[in-house]
């Protein structure tokens, strides 16, 4: 967010506060896409989204042939709250031709390159998004009561050429997340002198991973799974040189039933958002199966790619190791990686020298702190010294500021593990938009899961009776 501002600029004023923005959107990755989508009928509603990168690209370094995502296609940037909108992946396919084919194929689960293109195409053809725009700075001016947000227009090769100011009554940040390094590995993942990358660099530096003669893939996700199963595949039976680690007590399936999946329900965000703190805390943990472990489908295609070399006899080199922390790493030479092993059940260390390593830990929130600086002392932080986050996905902050700021996929710790899931993005969106023009563009449905997850809590209704809240449960008195 920090590209030198050029000594004598062109000035863009995209906006004056004589004629502001209803909302400024910063980001553009599929949530803040979803939110443009849906606002783009809403004439009355004036808004701009910003992203420096030059063209919208979702996780290009993981879009691995034959990926899919784990959600069904109508978890796409709009269906869920407008399935008339112009903007689904059924229009698109519409729009390229496709809908026979898609029609016949019976894809229920999209490849990650086919949503990749669905979201380009709209980023392309949906008005109000400006890319190549970097955010340098956001301000709450309390005379006029608008937000001022500065940027700097890039060129095609990311060298500042323009400045310019924006004003809006309300923001929102989908600023996205960031790879997460575990802090071992950092030294070694700053050296160029041996491979050791983050899952999201992994089809760029695939085809020295391959020349390498052992890899060792760290992390029990989706992302692990999916590259330890391409190196596999790729490598020569009998010489496969791979180790694959995990800190997890196991390398897990994802928990896929239909009821489990009532956790990425808007009934389970608002029931989630209402727990009091610690226990919202204590959840979250424990439910990493839910959103962290690994497809079914991809632990099945591992096991039969092992089991295929097993065929001639003898066992792949291979080795799959849950229950391991890398505790410290280090170079050995100048063309491979020590690290150091701890055994979290037996209690054990070791040592494994490789050639080069795969970081698939995981991404994090992305801090907002930098960018909003100026408006840290206003944003009211619970006792985490975290952002407290209505249910509206509203930063609270002090009365004074008269604008509201929402945030997409910001909010784990108020809203639950169905933040970061793509099929709550059109629910959010247009929960977001409701919140914003105060009336009810996009009517929500009152109930979406068969489970109940808490028990009703009594109130003092008419005749003193307690109301049924989509159960059959009664408090006891």
């Amino acid at each position: 967010m920090n590209a030198p501002r050029p000594e004598n600029p062109l000035t863009t004023d995209t906006t004056g506060p004589d004629e502001p923005l209803d909302l400024a959107g910063i980001g553009i990755g599929p949530f803040n896409l979803s939110l443009a989508a849906l606002a783009h009928p809403l004439t009355t509603l004036r808004t701009a989204f910003y992203d420096q990168r030059p063209a919208f690209h979702w996780h290009p370094g993981l879009l691995i042939d034959g990926a899919t995502l784990q959600v069904p296609f109508l978890a796409d940037l709009v269906t869920l709250a407008d399935p008339a909108s112009p903007w689904t992946f059924l229009n698109y396919l519409k729009t390229r031709e496709r809908l026979f084919p898609f029609y016949f194929a019976e894809r229920f689960h999209l490849h990650r390159a086919e949503y990749d293109a669905y979201c380009r195409w709209v980023s392309e053809n949906l008005p109000g998004l400006h890319f190549g725009h970097q955010i340098d700075a956001v301000r709450w001016n309390p005379e006029r009561e608008l937000f001022e947000v500065d940027f700097t227009q890039l060129d095609a090769d990311g060298e500042a050429e323009a400045l310019g100011r924006t004003y809006a009554r309300n923001l929102v940040l989908g600023i996205g997340t960031t790879p997460h390094i575990p802090v071992p590995l950092r030294p070694l993942a700053e050296s160029p002198a041996v491979p050791v990358i983050h899952s999201a660099d992994y089809l760029a530096h695939r085809d020295t991973l391959l020349a390498a003669d052992h890899v060792t893939v760290i992390g029990a996700g989706q992302s692990g799974a999916e590259i330890f199963l391409d190196q596999l595949r790729a490598r020569p039976a009998g010489r496969e040189g791979l180790h694959w680690l995990a800190r997890t007590p196991a390398f897990a399936p994802m928990e896929y039933s239909k009821l489990g999946l009532e956790h990425f329900t808007p009934d389970y965000t608002r029931y989630f958002h209402a727990l009091p703190e610690r226990v919202r805390d204590d959840l979250v943990p424990g439910q990493w199966q839910l959103h962290k472990a690994i497809d079914h489908a991809t632990l099945g295609a591992i096991h039969d790619e092992l089991y295929r070399r097993t065929l001639d006899g003898g066992w792949p080199d291979a080795t799959l190791t849950p229950g391991v922390f890398v505790r410290t790493a280090g170079r050995v030479g100048t063309t491979k990686v020590e690290l150091h092993l701890d055994h979290t059940q037996q209690g054990t260390r070791s040592r494994l020298t490789t050639d080069a390593v795969i970081l698939a830990t995981g991404y994090r929130e992305r801090r907002m702190d930098t960018l909003l600086a100026a408006i840290d002392p206003y944003v009211r932080r619970d006792s985490g010294a975290r952002p407290r986050i209505d249910a509206d996905h509203r930063l609270v902050l002090d009365p004074a500021v008269t604008g509201s700021v929402y945030v997409q996929n910001a909010e784990t710790h108020t809203h639950g593990v169905g933040t970061p899931d793509l099929g709550l993005a059109a629910w959010r969106s247009a929960t977001i938009l409701n919140s914003l023009t105060g009336n009810t563009p996009y009517p929500l449905p009152t109930r979406t899961a068969f489970t109940s997850f808490g028990l009703p809590q009594p109130s003092t209704g008419p005749m003193g009776k307690v109301p049924r809240q989509g159960s059959t449960l009664v408090p006891r008195h």
